[in-house]
């Protein structure tokens, strides 16, 4: 891999931010709330050390952002990248979380378009996991372009397998204009 997964993004609103250790209080009050997991796979994530160990997962990933709204400079959730593939020529894009707040305002395209848009310069096709009850997440994926592709268990870090569907955007269906 010669490039970096974890590089500062941003567009007119928000950054993409790498996490750092001293971002858990901040980031863990936005994950604190129960409804911000509650289709996600592992829905007790609210619980401060069941989220330790999410945040930790995060960091050793070494893809991990912290989503951050550039006029006021609150934390608005996390995303990260994980799992490149050199032989498929791909990578995850995961892990993403916001806050209650920020439902609804269109700010999770944005962030993956920032993301799709980087990291369409080194790969041709992104994929992602997704619970197979969470279907916000899977509507807002298929707003996206992404096609479900596969299903399979996943073991996330120190957490429990669970079945998640797999969906694939490839290079060539990316529209990367504004």
């Amino acid at each position: 891999m010669n490039f970096s997964i974890q590089p500062v993004l941003e567009n007119g609103e928000y950054q993409l931010i790498p996490l750092q250790q001293g971002d858990f209080e901040l980031l863990y009050e936005v994950a604190s709330n129960p409804k911000v997991w509650e289709q996600h796979p592992n829905k007790d994530r609210y619980k401060r050390e069941v989220f330790e160990n999410f945040f930790k997962g995060a960091l050793e990933s070494q893809g991990a952002f912290k989503i951050v709204e550039k006029s006021t400079g609150n934390i608005l959730g996390s995303t990260r990248f994980y799992d490149f593939d050199e032989a498929k020529n791909g990578i995850f894009i995961g892990y993403t979380f916001y806050g209650t707040n920020s439902w609804g305002k269109g700010i999770n395209p944005q962030i993956k378009k920032l993301m799709m848009d980087y990291i369409f310069q080194f790969v041709d096709t992104v994929y992602f996991h997704i619970g197979k009850e969470n279907f916000r997440s899977q509507i807002a994926l298929e707003r996206l372009g992404g096609k479900k592709i596969d299903e399979e268990e996943i073991a996330y870090f120190g957490e429990p397998t669970r079945t998640n569907f797999v969906y694939q955007i490839k290079k060539e269906n990316h529209f990367s204009g504004n």
